[in-house]
């Protein structure tokens, strides 16, 4: 029995059947169907040209989205975004360069704004690396030190938090962190309230 092979060539290259559809062709006569009015109806706000209305508008009603109450918390306004790097992308920089957010951010890995940067274990890395970051996977730790290299996890952003909130909480200026503002803004709100 001969097989009969359909190899796929410029040539003989289709649309796939019913992908394409017929254009509607509009005011092209009364006989086509879309003459006239072209399928708008007769006058109002919809017929007129640049005529639209915006999403949810309920003609000067109180829309349904305003008249339904608000209930529940939403913690994506606090949700802190990590840039994130796999250890397969460290592949691009040579045996013992310095791996921090600056080269990242210069070879475009990593791009916008962010809290910080997370390795993740995704491949594998071919030579020891200094890798300088916020946050990093067991698995591309492991990976990392295996080819020779090594991780050093900054923890001066979220340390320098705490300790603001922490102070800020006693009430203690602390010199360093620089929480003595918040506290003056404290006491001008009180004098505010008393006068």
């Amino acid at each position: 029995m001969e097989e009969v092979s359909h190899m796929m060539r410029l040539h003989n290259l289709r649309p796939r059947p019913g992908s394409r559809h017929r254009v509607k062709r509009l005011g092209c006569g009364e006989s086509s169907g879309h003459g006239k009015t072209s399928g708008k109806g007769h006058k109002g706000q919809k017929a007129r040209s640049g005529g639209s209305i915006r999403l949810g508008f309920e003609g000067g009603q109180m829309p349904l989205i305003r008249r339904l109450p608000k209930r529940g918390f939403n913690n994506a306004a606090f949700h802190k975004h990590f840039a994130i790097v796999n250890v397969s992308d460290l592949n691009a920089f040579e045996a013992g360069t310095v791996v921090n957010e600056q080269l990242l951010r210069k070879s475009n890995l990593i791009r916008g704004q962010f809290v910080g940067i997370k390795i993740l274990g995704d491949g594998e890395l071919k030579h020891d690396l200094k890798v300088e970051v916020d946050k990093i996977s067991p698995t591309a730790r492991e990976k990392i030190e295996k080819a020779g290299g090594t991780v050093t996890v900054r923890e001066a952003r979220s340390v320098g938090k705490n300790q603001a909130e922490v102070a800020s909480s006693e009430g203690e200026p602390d010199a360093a962190v620089g929480t003595a503002k918040p506290r003056v803004r404290k006491t001008k709100s009180r004098k505010k309230k008393s006068e």
